[in-house]
């Protein structure tokens, strides 16, 4: 099953622009990241205001979870709603380039909406689902505080993207934006199988993310590639090296729509290379009633608006429906 877009694989790293969340000079960190989302959509982003001993011990707690049997992750597994444990194969974001899905398990966490509360019904809203404290004593509250702490570093960089685009720096600010977002912490841990591209074999598949930004802290093993260009045949993939205490922050395609193409939604994949890997991504989208439409900053009479406006929870409904597996499928295992 050889890829015709696929160049072997690449041992080159691609070096990121690098935005220091304390520096006082906010032009030069708007400068930076407006290079960084203009040349690839991806950067670091440091001192952000998370301790590296508490980032430790979420990856510790993660490592915790994961250690489980299979029986006890399979009592949290993943609900319509996607909060809890998503098996390994669960997810297919490339299909038209892998043969199984991805070789990676990862847990879902969201927003904890109570279910008595309106706004429980929506897509990506309602209660988490929590292995019991008996289990795992404390994993709740250090996954929650996480979550809190983790959304406050993706208003920082809301905030320097808005004035990228030449608006307020409180644009992502509003209440139907980050002010109620969509904001979904995802752990993972790659077993530490080989992928091979040349046989559709991924940690994960080729893919773009579905929001406005993404957060990933990784540990110190390799794996995250991306494709600076989607467009390129071949394609060709860079390594992104793990940097310690830093976040790696992407670019989704809401971010895309939103700028009318002028910053684009980066692919990338991971490649396992024989070692376990574990990494927390932060998926930051804004309310589900937010319209996404074009930023006034960003058309013109030559530059017409490229995309119709869209709704953020249809938007993103639809794109988790395509890559994941119907839970059906778990049902008829466990029965």
């Amino acid at each position: 099953m050889q890829k015709q877009n696929e160049t072997p694989a690449s041992t080159e790293i691609s070096f990121l622009n690098c935005i220091d969340l304390s520096n006082p000079d906010t032009q030069q960190s708007v400068s930076l990241l407006k290079q960084a989302c203009l040349d690839c959509g991806f950067f670091y982003v440091t001192n952000h205001g998370i301790s590296q001993e508490f980032m430790e011990e979420v990856f510790s707690q993660s490592r915790k979870f994961f250690e489980l049997p299979s029986s006890e992750k399979m009592k949290v597994l993943r609900n319509e709603k996607h909060r809890g444990y998503t098996p390994v194969l669960d997810e297919l974001l490339d299909p038209d380039n892998q043969i199984h899905g991805d070789y990676k398990e990862g847990y879902y966490v969201g927003v904890e909406v109570p279910e008595d509360d309106p706004e429980a019904h929506k897509p990506f809203y309602g209660p988490n689902v929590w292995p019991e404290d008996g289990i795992l004593p404390g994993w709740r509250q250090t996954m929650e505080k996480f979550h809190q702490q983790a959304l406050g570093v993706a208003r920082a960089v809301a905030r320097i993207i808005a004035l990228a685009l030449d608006l307020e720096a409180d644009f992502f600010d509003k209440p139907e934006m980050l002010g109620h977002p969509i904001a979904v912490m995802r752990l993972l841990h790659y077993a530490g199988q080989i992928s091979d591209p040349s046989k559709g074999l991924y940690g994960a598949g080729a893919h773009s993310d579905y929001g406005l930004i993404t957060l990933l802290a990784t540990d110190d093993v390799y794996g995250l590639q991306i494709c600076k260009d989607k467009d390129a045949q071949p394609q060709v993939w860079e390594f992104v090296a793990p940097l310690k205490g830093a976040f790696i922050v992407n670019l989704g395609d809401m971010l895309e729509r939103w700028s009318n193409c002028i910053f684009k939604s980066t692919l990338h994949r991971v490649l396992g290379n024989g070692q376990e890997r574990y990494s927390i991504a932060y998926f930051v989208e804004p309310s589900h009633e937010c319209l996404v439409e074009c930023l006034p900053t960003c058309k013109s009479e030559k530059k017409p608006p490229k995309f119709p406006p869209i709704k953020c929870g249809t938007y993103l409904s639809q794109r988790y429906k395509d890559t994941h597996a119907n839970l059906n499928v778990y049902n008829k295992h466990q029965s």
